[in-house]
C-alpha cells in the first residue's frame, strides 16, 4: 500500500539563534520549552502549529513581565 504524501511547506524551526534558557528551561529566543526543541523534528505540523501558538503565548507573557529580558538590542 502506497503512503499518500502531503505536498506544501513544511513549518521551519522558530530557532532566531538567541538560544538562552531561563530557570525554566524556556528558550528566551523562540519561546520553546527544551523539550520542544528537542523534539521539534519529530513533530508533525499540527504539533508545530500548536507549539507555535504557545511559543507566542509566552513570550508574549515574559514580555509583560520582564520586557528587558525579550527586547534586548545589541
Amino acid at each position: 500500500m502506497c503512503k499518500k504524501e502531503t505536498i506544501g511547506v513544511v513549518m521551519k524551526s522558530p530557532c532566531v539563534r538567541q538560544c538562552t534558557l531561563n530557570e525554566n528551561d524556556m528558550c528566551l529566543g523562540c519561546g520553546r520549552m527544551l523539550g520542544e526543541i528537542t523534539s521539534w523534528v519529530s513533530f508533525s505540523e499540527q504539533k508545530r502549529a500548536e507549539v507555535m501558538t504557545q511559543c507566542q503565548n509566552r513570550l508574549q507573557a515574559l514580555k509583560t513581565w520582564k520586557p528587558s529580558l525579550v527586547d534586548q538590542k545589541k
